[in-house]
């Protein structure tokens, strides 16, 4: 019998710290290899952790709501030690994962989609000993993706199991879950109406209003489900002070060093965008683009490669005593989640079709809603797209993304009286533009630079061929 503690891993690169969400076990549970036993938040995102290990709880040695640095004893197992090597003399062992470890997928036990891998090494390998994490493991890459029904199926290399519904045991995506926790409620008392028992948000709101769930069906409660109230007045405390952790502490940190080291400068241009919109109503009707989502801000992710192309210096970092050209470019999408601002990229977006990079920005903003963006995705971007049209916004100067040069922000599209060949008509107008490290690049280069995107937008013609 051996005495296993079980250290919080390093799920990204460069984690530093994370906060015990919840757990999942409690003293006294029997726990399986690679069963999700709590759930972290980074500074990034929501990351479910599996035990290293099989045997009986002994000991939860962490508090939920506490932040701990990486390499903290979070838990103690009592068991024989077939999850991993022989305890040392000492009796105490510890597992940690890589530092370079893919996490596991948040919302469900899926691993992180990547490329595909070996299947993961049995405990008892003596070329890979020790003990093997869903997620981490020491091949690679692994894939993960729904059936129909919403049952997850999990695949390592070729093996692929379908995992079913597990009595007393919450599904609920990290966004829910943050919801119940700033409602106050206990997931462990709300009934799940989705599938396989999957903890929905309207389920939280029907509980933090004392009220019935949906049913399983999909049918509505009998009791009206109420949103909780927002802004002023009776029943809310006069002041209230909110932790500055997690996602906010690292963008309020990564903010002030990008606005205070590199000096920003700004261009902007309205745009007549009324072919681009045109383009996009015919992209919605072909074949070719049928099953995914077709916007405008898939032609402008498009005009941004194609000016990159015709101005890479944009493309490039400053590296103090260099400056470091980047010939690829890593598409970031500023995306706004209920956790906060993330910026996921599209790497090596300048190969990809036209199709495929609809596909990859559907992809990077579902996961980015549903909280399953990882820090290795928002990591190595070298140029970043914000649309902030899609809130009303006419414009913005949005702040550098630290390491890059270049941020491109695109505004609502609206329609606007033009002069078209020295007549006024109604045309579809935005404004596109950013900010720009002038340690980089000089006034004439952004201004070439954002004059292509416009470009693009006005005869979209010009991106496909």
């Amino acid at each position: 019998m051996s005495n296993n503690e079980f250290a919080l891993p390093d799920v990204g690169e460069g984690l530093t710290e994370a906060e015990i969400v919840s757990w999942a076990v409690k003293p006294g549970d029997t726990v399986e290899l690679n069963q999700v036993i709590c759930e972290i938040e980074t500074a990034k995102s929501l990351v479910e952790i599996p035990s290293p290990f099989e045997g009986e709880i002994a000991e939860l040695l962490v508090e939920t709501g506490t932040t701990v640095p990486v390499g903290t004893a979070i838990l103690r197992m009592v068991g024989d030690g077939d999850g991993g090597d022989a305890a040392p003399a000492g009796g105490t062992e510890r597992a940690t994962a890589p530092a370079d470890a893919q996490a596991a997928d948040s919302a469900t036990g899926q691993v992180a989609d990547t490329a595909a891998a070996p299947a993961a090494p049995a405990a008892d390998d003596e070329e890979n000993s020790g003990a093997v994490l869903v997620g981490y493991g020491t091949g690679g890459a692994v894939k993960s993706r729904r059936r129909p029904g919403g049952q997850p199926v999990i695949s390592v290399g070729k093996a692929e199991t379908e995992e079913p519904p597990v009595a007393g045991k919450v599904y609920v995506k990290p966004p829910v879950r943050k919801l119940a926790k700033d409602l106050g409620v206990d997931l462990a008392r709300v009934p799940g109406s989705g599938a396989g028992g999957e903890i929905l948000r309207d389920d939280v709101l029907a509980a933090a209003n004392g009220s019935a769930a949906p049913s399983a069906a999909g049918g509505a409660a009998a009791a009206t489900i109420h949103t909780p109230a927002s802004g002023f007045g009776a029943g809310q405390p006069r002041e209230e002070r909110i932790p500055v952790k997690g996602i906010r502490k690292v963008v309020a940190q990564a903010m002030v060093a990008s606005k205070f080291s590199a000096p920003h400068t700004s261009v902007f241009v309205e745009v007549d965008a009324t072919r681009t919109m045109k383009l996009v109503r015919r992209m919605k009707a072909s074949d070719t683009f049928a099953g995914v989502r077709v916007s405008p801000m898939l032609i402008m992710a498009k005009a941004i490669i194609w000016a990159l192309a015709r101005n890479p210096e944009v493309n490039s970092a400053w590296g103090g005593d260099e400056i470091i050209r980047r010939n690829y470019v890593n598409l970031g999408i500023a995306a706004a989640t209920p956790r906060g601002l993330v910026v996921p990229n599209i790497r090596d977006a300048h190969q990809l079709s036209l199709v495929e990079l609809a596909e990859a920005i559907g992809t990077l903003t579902q996961r980015a809603r549903d909280g399953l963006t990882q820090p290795a995705e928002m990591q190595q971007g070298t140029i970043t797209l914000t649309n902030v049209g899609v809130f009303g916004v006419d414009f913005g100067l949005p702040i550098l993304n630290p390491g890059e040069t270049a941020i491109v922000a695109m505004g609502s599209i609206k329609e606007k009286p033009w002069v078209v060949k020295g007549k006024v008509k109604p045309r579809m107008v935005t404004t596109v533009g950013g900010s720009f490290d002038h340690r980089v690049i000089d006034g004439d280069v952004i201004s070439r630079f954002v004059s292509d995107i416009a470009a693009a937008l006005e005869r979209p013609e010009l991106l496909i061929g």
